[in-house]
């Protein structure tokens, strides 16, 4: 009988630790760099002051406070530890399809009129405002995921290591 080919328990623990180091100084205000993190894609975007501006008066959010399944650093209204960077793993939480970034005014049929710009999944209808929290009455019950993460200095962040563990 041949023996299945799965990983190791060794190299499990040793791809659960990966860390992946950005500079954010490099990524321009509105933009999104995606890296990946654990085989994920993981979002580091440079909010504009417009998007840090609407983010405060959202408020048909389901889970506003960032309450479940996230950091200490996720628990405010920008979801971060420096406001104008998001970092987040850009994959839906319920389903694992990877939404899209739509700015304000996104002519799309299912948006609504109103539309401050966000993130929007194309294969289930789920919406995120620019801190990746989701919308009420959509299926998604969770906001997109804060990986742990440390700034090295300050455009230099490390992935994968939360300050708590330094």
């Amino acid at each position: 009988m041949r023996a299945a080919l799965l990983p190791r328990e060794r190299a499990k623990a040793q791809c659960a630790s990966v860390q992946v180091e950005v500079e954010v100084g490099d990524i321009h205000p509105g933009e999104i760099m995606v890296v990946e993190w654990r085989g994920q894609p993981k979002w580091v975007m440079r909010r504009t002051p417009e998007m840090l501006a609407q983010l405060d008066g959202i408020t048909d959010l389901a889970d506003p406070d960032s309450k479940q399944q996230q950091p200490p650093c996720a628990t405010n209204t920008h979801r971060s530890m420096k406001p104008e960077v998001l970092v987040t793993v850009g994959i839906c939480t319920p389903l694992g399809c990877s939404p899209v970034n739509l700015n304000e005014g996104s002519k799309k049929p299912c948006m609504p009129v109103d539309w401050k710009g966000g993130f929007f999944c194309p294969c289930h209808g789920f919406t995120f405002d620019f801190a990746g929290r989701v919308f009420k009455n959509k299926p998604a019950a969770t906001n997109l995921r804060v990986p742990p993460h440390k700034y090295l200095a300050d455009n230099t962040l490390l992935t994968g290591e939360d300050n708590s563990a330094a």
